[in-house]
């Protein structure tokens, strides 16, 4: 396939380095659009892809067009292009809240896939929910689906709203797992681990705990009744967490983010 990026940043970065990993597309088929010379040179001296400013020279060339900027810069990203798709050219968004009706009336052009990924697309583990109006051609979607593939697992929805639901959900929640392996770390320090030791120890409690939901098959109730013995310490602790509101908070903050992703739709 050939792919245009318009943007180079961190999440185009990672595409188009899980692209060439699976041998998706050579680099010479994939061009990027960034204004920052630093970022063209990186890419450029990095993977070997065509790097330029010159947005449509590069949108020309792509199969697949991948807007990834940030939603201030999406207005100037889409009429530097608009008109210049053709019918057989799909625009793939992974731009945060904006909606599909937005990007169609911004390029002038039907063909648009949305995607939500996150931010473990860097290596390969990302989770991505994405959509794709009638107008995608098979050939195309079968290739945004393999696109995805390089950067991890991949779930195709029906409906827009389930986009924006993942936003808060699979697109926020890398912060607050993140937050929560400060946390255990900064938990371990205060009972008296050494910093390095108690990182170690929170980093690996998480990753083991999401394999073995992931590998088990098993609901996550189940498997923390299996950790938590009648008047152990494991019942002490998670007595604190439920007192304090952890589940009520984990669900406010997806929740907020998932309006707040509403609002930027709005604000396009």
């Amino acid at each position: 396939m050939r792919i245009a990026f318009i943007g180079g940043g961190t999440m185009a970065e990672a595409i188009l380095n899980g692209v060439l990993e699976k041998k998706l597309a050579a680099p010479a088929d994939i061009a990027v659009v960034e204004p920052v010379e630093a970022r063209r040179t990186h890419l450029t001296h990095q993977y070997g892809v065509v790097t330029t400013d010159d947005a449509k020279s590069a949108v020309s060339a792509g199969d697949i067009v991948v807007l990834a900027v940030k939603p201030q810069d999406l207005p100037k990203a889409m009429s530097n292009i608009k008109g210049t798709l053709t019918a057989s050219q799909a625009v793939l968004s992974i731009v945060a809240g904006v909606k599909i009706g937005a990007i169609i009336a911004g390029l002038a052009h039907p063909a648009v896939i949305r995607v939500m990924p996150n931010t473990p697309a860097q290596i390969g583990a990302a989770a991505s929910v994405w959509t794709a109006t009638p107008e995608v051609t098979p050939e195309r979607l079968d290739e945004a689906r393999s696109l995805l593939q390089a950067i991890g697992e991949e779930t195709q929805v029906a409906s827009e709203k389930y986009v924006d639901m993942a936003t808060g959900l699979s697109g926020s929640g890398p912060a607050y797992v993140f937050m929560f392996i400060e946390s255990l770390t900064d938990a371990g320090v205060h009972v008296g681990l050494p910093r390095d030791m108690a990182a170690k120890l929170a980093v690996q409690t998480v990753l083991g705990s999401a394999q073995l939901v992931q590998q088990s098959g098993r609901h996550p109730a189940e498997l923390r009744n299996m950790v938590t013995s009648p008047g152990g310490t494991t019942a002490e602790g998670t007595l604190v967490l439920e007192a304090s509101g952890f589940r009520a908070s984990v669900i406010e903050a997806v929740e907020a983010a998932y309006e707040k992703a509403l609002l930027l739709g709005e604000e396009e």
